[in-house]
């Protein structure tokens, strides 16, 4: 009898247990729905005490980690220096950090903390950029890595390896006594052979991962203009004229695809929108 009494007492606070457990999850799930609502209505303050409620509720919860992440990456400027503007983008790579701690492929914070650390790589002084470059390049490769056809991975990647070629050859322009809309080759050979010894596996890694985006989409048009941007830059290093000349027609022709492309999707928006003035990129 005693035995009996003993097994529907530890009987009853199982189930005690059980319930708590799921009247706090039931409550989280009510803390995120009030802090979507709140982010809707850009109350990002009040979404992110909602989503901060949610995870302390149920940590197993990816979803309000991710949610309370985005609500402080939202409130983050790029570029301004105020210790708050700081602290938003310290507290949403924080907690980007968290959800992948428990899933090291959750694509959309790998996403996040790429954007997050291209974005604030803008704003950095030119000896500070590339440090910061090169983290947005490792979360890139991490977000490849848990989804191969993920296409903005790779022409984030081709884009940060643009701006490190860049700036080299606008100075190297300057140098020479060229303006940027000069035809090329660069005038000075030992500046030519300098930044191709430089920058060549940079310019090459950008090439290839743009053709890689556009394996995966065909229609990538931001790909194309970014793959006209490099090989036109890339043909200041040329040789001769005659080379400098048929690499910028290359550049040339991916132009005119990205254009023609931009305007079908332009037209076909409007059709979908019934007519008018549409946005474009």
């Amino acid at each position: 009898m005693r035995k009996g009494f003993t097994r529907v007492l530890a009987c009853s606070a199982g189930l005690m247990v059980l319930f708590g457990v799921g009247c706090d999850k039931l409550k989280s799930r009510d803390h995120i729905n009030q802090g979507i609502a709140a982010y809707k209505n850009a109350k990002y303050n009040d979404a992110v005490e909602h989503f901060k409620q949610a995870v302390a509720l149920d940590p197993t919860n990816n979803n309000a980690q991710l949610y309370l992440a985005t609500a402080y990456m939202i409130q983050w400027i790029p570029g301004a220096e105020s210790p708050e503007n700081t602290e938003f983008a310290a507290k949403a790579k924080d907690e980007f950090s968290k959800v992948l701690d428990k899933d090291p492929n959750d694509r959309v914070a790998l996403a996040s903390l790429a954007s997050l650390a291209y974005n604030q790589a803008t704003s950095l002084p030119q000896d500070q950029k590339f440090a910061k470059f090169d983290e947005a390049a490792e979360w890139n490769k991490k977000l490849i890595a848990a989804d191969p056809q993920n296409k903005e991975a790779y022409y984030s990647l081709a884009a940060m390896d643009y701006w490190r070629y860049h700036p080299a050859l606008m100075l190297a322009e300057v140098d020479s006594h060229m303006r940027p809309e000069d035809p090329g080759p660069l005038k000075d050979k030992k500046a030519r052979e300098a930044l191709m010894s430089k920058y060549s596996s940079t310019i090459d890694d950008g090439l290839s991962n743009l053709n890689k985006a556009l394996d995966i989409d065909k229609d990538y048009d931001d790909a194309m203009v970014y793959l006209n941007l490099l090989l036109r830059e890339r043909a200041k290093l040329a040789e001769d004229k005659g080379d400098y000349a048929k690499q910028v027609q290359i550049a040339d022709d991916w132009l005119d695809k990205a254009m023609a492309m931009r305007k079908l999707k332009a037209e076909k928006a409007s059709k979908q929108t019934g007519g008018g003035i549409v946005e474009g990129n």
